[in-house]
């Protein structure tokens, strides 16, 4: 059992410590509640040496991590525990000291009179506005439990969504970077040792052989400078698409890039009716829904359509029309748009639309996969077998010229 440090206030107000023998926090924590106890701060002992030292970073808080919090606050609401409790409680089980460190800071604003999600907003790394805008809702609703409810089924849906997309990149990913650096291999320390081998040839050397030569010569001579031109042009890419305008160009050329745009659609189209699904069932205002949407869009021409849309509802118009005009969206989800706005069931269709395009993206990310194995076999065999067969047609003339 490990030994835990521990610091409270008892009955009467006062400061109290000590240390304890114990499986867990949690067990430390209910038994301090028997002796009656208010515990303030629990630590293992021997632990946060490690932890604190100062050049560790914090530790990001993950979404499974939120997603887990969240469900466990949902079912401690739902069976009757305050507030402050719930957070004290989640806070203390925490393993992941910064997720812990904001949990007990949130308690605190609560226990100083602040409401849940005003204390939220106060740490926007780890409660986005989509969180704090649907805890709000659920407070002045009375329906925090169901909300948190919610909450975590949307974050576990995100992350299934997001999980399939980098796991179809892996084996592409994997597979491109091993045939760049056996290519950079061959062009710096394979083929040289061919050279010299060929320099005492004493005959012409074939055409490719020549050409692949001439290619590693230029590798070792400028590698450095190849490394600092790529770096560059990633550096230019990526400044210009912080830019307004450079934004909308590389998202517009995404959307249209073959299977990889229609596979970007399909993932927003996703995003954007579980989410607005999710705030508009929870109550959250359509404008400030259509706000939150946008941003988390992913993409700016999408964002732009949403951001368009919310202006129509503004004016006294409809969600659907300003979508059929950006085209971004196709007529299906469009379509089920008006008939939900038509009935009063824009959650419900919009939760549907969510659902039928998870499942298109599992179409498309197999499409995708199916498409990439071919090109990455192709790749591997015009450039690592052209080089390697490059630097044996010498050998198999002069076996010729012998024979």
């Amino acid at each position: 059992m490990a030994k835990f440090a521990w610091e409270g206030k008892n009955r009467t107000g006062g400061a109290v410590t000590g240390e304890m023998e114990a499986p867990s926090e949690a067990f430390v924590l209910a038994q301090l509640r028997r002796e009656q106890i208010a515990p303030i701060r629990i630590r293992k002992k021997g632990v946060e040496f490690a932890i604190n030292l100062p050049f560790r970073g914090e530790k990001k808080v993950t979404q499974k991590e939120l997603a887990i919090f969240t469900r466990q606050f949902a079912t401690m609401i739902d069976a009757g525990l305050p507030l402050v409790q719930c957070l004290d409680i989640l806070g203390l089980q925490q393993e992941n000291l910064s997720f812990k460190k904001v949990i007990l800071k949130v308690k605190e604003d609560v226990e100083s009179g602040s409401t849940f999600a005003d204390a939220l907003t106060k740490h926007p790394k780890v409660f986005d506005a989509l969180f704090v805008n649907l805890v709000a809702a659920g407070e002045v609703g009375g329906i925090l439990d169901t909300i948190l409810s919610r909450l975590a089924e949307h974050i576990e849906k995100a992350m299934k969504l997001a999980k399939k997309i980098k796991g179809a990149m892996v084996y592409p990913s994997t597979i491109i970077a091993v045939a760049l650096i056996v290519t950079v291999v061959l062009l710096l320390y394979v083929i040289p040792i061919f050279a010299k081998m060929f320099s005492d040839f004493g005959q012409e050397l074939p055409g490719p052989t020549q050409v692949v030569l001439s290619l590693s010569a230029f590798a070792q001579k400028y590698f450095l400078g190849i490394l600092v031109f790529f770096f560059l042009v990633g550096a230019g890419i990526r400044w210009y698409y912080r830019q307004e305008s450079g934004r909308r160009n590389i998202d517009r050329l995404l959307l249209r890039t073959p299977v990889v745009g229609s596979l970007l659609q399909r993932i927003a189209v996703a995003r954007f009716s579980r989410t607005l699904g999710t705030m508009v069932s929870s109550g959250v205002p359509i404008l400030d829904s259509m706000d939150i949407v946008a941003k988390t869009a992913g993409n700016k021409i999408i964002e732009e359509a949403i951001l368009k849309a919310r202006g129509s509802i503004s004016e006294g118009k409809t969600i659907a029309e300003p979508l059929m005009e950006s085209t971004v969206f196709p007529p299906m989800v469009t379509q089920m748009v008006a008939v939900g706005e038509a009935t009063g069931a824009l959650d419900t269709m919009l939760n549907k639309i969510a659902d039928f395009y998870d499942d298109e993206v599992d179409s498309a990310v197999e499409a995708l996969t199916s498409l990439l194995e071919p090109m990455l076999m192709i790749f591997l065999g015009v450039v690592i077998g052209g080089m390697v067969i490059a630097m044996y047609l010498p050998v198999f003339k002069l076996a010729g010229v012998v024979g």
